[in-house]
């Protein structure tokens, strides 16, 4: 009996012995990923990724600053902390040997990509010249559609701020927000 059992339990461990592959994206198409950065070091990481040929993308808004002495009109990172590439996955040490790159944003080793939608929405917003800013991101509102001007297709949350409507834009991987000023007659809800 043990004769005939040795072979069985030798087959079973060939078979539990194969390897496992994981199905991932191809590495060769370029995608957008967040790329966190240092403090401050937003502006530096984005021109040495331009020098070194790599797509990127710095949203900034403007910030009117007033210290004791002076006021002064800033260009500030619409999200402190990062700046967005576009990138084979396969080129990504291009990326995050930059000086001031921590890495770039995903779940453990592997980056996860940002939305083109998101990307172009952010993009469509600033490329606009309305006024944006940053903003809480939120999980909970309603949806709506703008439908006319400059901003017509952008889909967002509307929020009432004081006496002004703003349209909320959330980047999800990053778990950010922008706002931007609009006319609350301009939208329509999503369904």
């Amino acid at each position: 009996m043990l004769n005939t059992t040795a072979p069985i339990m030798q087959t079973q461990l060939e078979y539990t012995h194969q390897p496992t592959q994981l199905i991932l994206p191809p590495e060769t198409e370029p995608l957008w990923y967040a790329v966190r950065v240092r403090s401050k070091f937003e502006r530096n990481v984005s021109i040495v990724l331009e020098h070194k040929g790599v797509e990127h993308f710095l949203p900034t808004y403007r910030s009117r600053r007033t210290w004791t002495d002076r006021t002064k009109t800033l260009d500030l990172p619409l999200f402190p902390g990062y700046v967005f590439c576009r990138i084979p996955l396969e080129r990504r040490n291009r990326v995050v040997t930059t000086d001031g790159v921590v890495g770039l944003v995903g779940a453990g080793r592997l980056p996860i990509p940002v939305s083109d939608v998101e990307i172009e929405t952010i993009r469509t917003m600033i490329q606009s010249q309305v006024e944006t800013q940053p903003w809480p991101f939120l999980k909970i509102g309603q949806t709506v559609r703008i439908c006319q001007g400059s901003l017509s297709g952008i889909e967002g949350i509307l929020v009432r701020v004081k006496n002004s409507w703003r349209l909320v834009v959330s980047l999800t991987l990053l778990e950010r927000s922008v706002a931007v000023e609009i006319d609350a007659a301009s939208v329509s809800p999503v369904h």
